[in-house]
């Protein structure tokens, strides 16, 4: 399709170039705001944005840097329109975690909704490890403008002057966010061995052990599968168990709360194994494992019945 034909209004041709890149817009705005719906209202945005003012794109840069230096910045004007968040009170059905952290509105991405992007020669990080829950939990910490720099430098691989452009800035300021971004990241993001390919043996047996032990109500078999170190989190809430022992006492206290196991259905969201989580055959939330080797690095819980849905999961079982 033309972007002449796009320009003299004909939205058959419009929607002909863009549509290509929904999926990849959808997923920056997603690591911008870390919530899948926020991602779907701002692409809605980016496109209309991009419609009303097509008369403007003098073609000096391509459409597909275009679509994202408006995606961008509506990203930053939501951050900014979102001002802080509301506090998260502590919990007291937990038992007590190993440290409070930062509170982090993050949800979980399904993969089916994932783009076959192959990021430029530019980027630093794989976009299976960019898409990650650690990964986009690590951004949600960073100051907005160092947030967009590094997912348009690092993860897109857009190069610097590219960058400078989209944000209205010099690359000296680009080039400073980007080494406090990457100095934050490193410090935040824990390293993980690498993790068995999706869909592997060795990946299907452990998810199915994890499962069998969890659905069973088995603490001491879910905790065998976990890195010495393993973490436990559950987004918003400022609470992380680390280690077999406070994640033990942490999945026993709960069960007792709940009065029944979870039943589970496995799906897939980040790049990573996940399960829609069922009490008593109705939904219940999301769990997300993040592997390390041939074990499991992190759980994180998501406790809004509502995400069954967008993975394609029944709300009832």
């Amino acid at each position: 399709m033309s972007i002449e034909w796009a320009k003299a209004g004909d939205e058959g041709a419009f929607a002909g170039l863009v549509e290509p890149h929904r999926r990849e817009l959808q997923l920056h705005c997603y690591r911008m705001l870390g919530s899948l719906q926020d991602a779907e209202d701002l692409v809605q945005e980016t496109l209309l944005a991009a419609w009303r003012g097509l008369d403007g794109f003098e073609e000096r840069a391509s459409l597909r840097a275009w679509l994202y230096r408006i995606a961008t910045n509506r990203c930053l004007n939501a951050l900014r329109e979102r001002g802080r968040r509301p506090a998260v009170e502590e919990t007291l059905m937990a038992p007590p975690p190993t440290r409070y952290i930062e509170p982090s509105w993050l949800e979980p991405y399904p993969d089916s909704a994932l783009p076959d992007l192959a990021p430029g020669p530019a980027a630093r990080y794989e976009q299976r490890e960019a898409t990650q829950l650690a990964f986009v939990a690590g951004l949600q910490q960073l100051p907005e403008r160092q947030r967009a720099a590094l997912v348009l430098r690092d993860v897109l691989g857009f190069r610097t002057e590219e960058v400078a452009e989209m944000l209205d800035v010099t690359r000296q300021s680009v080039k400073g966010a980007l080494q406090r971004a990457r100095a934050t990241l490193d410090e935040r993001v824990p390293e993980r061995e690498r993790a068995p390919l999706p869909d592997s043996p060795a990946e299907r047996e452990l998810i199915t052990l994890f499962s069998d032990a969890l659905e069973s109500g088995d603490t001491s078999r879910v905790v065998a599968l976990l890195t010495d170190e393993a973490h436990l989190t559950m987004p918003p809430l400022p609470l992380e168990y680390t280690g077999h022992a406070a994640i033990a006492e942490f999945l026993d206290y709960r069960a007792e709360i709940r009065g029944a196991p979870l039943q589970l259905r496995p799906t897939r969201a980040n790049g990573q194994p996940a399960f829609g989580c069922y009490l008593h055959s109705r939904a219940w939330g999301m769990l997300a494992l993040t592997l390390s080797g041939e074990q499991i690095g992190e759980i994180t819980f998501f406790s809004d019945p509502s995400l069954v849905g967008r993975f394609g999961l029944p709300r009832q079982i």
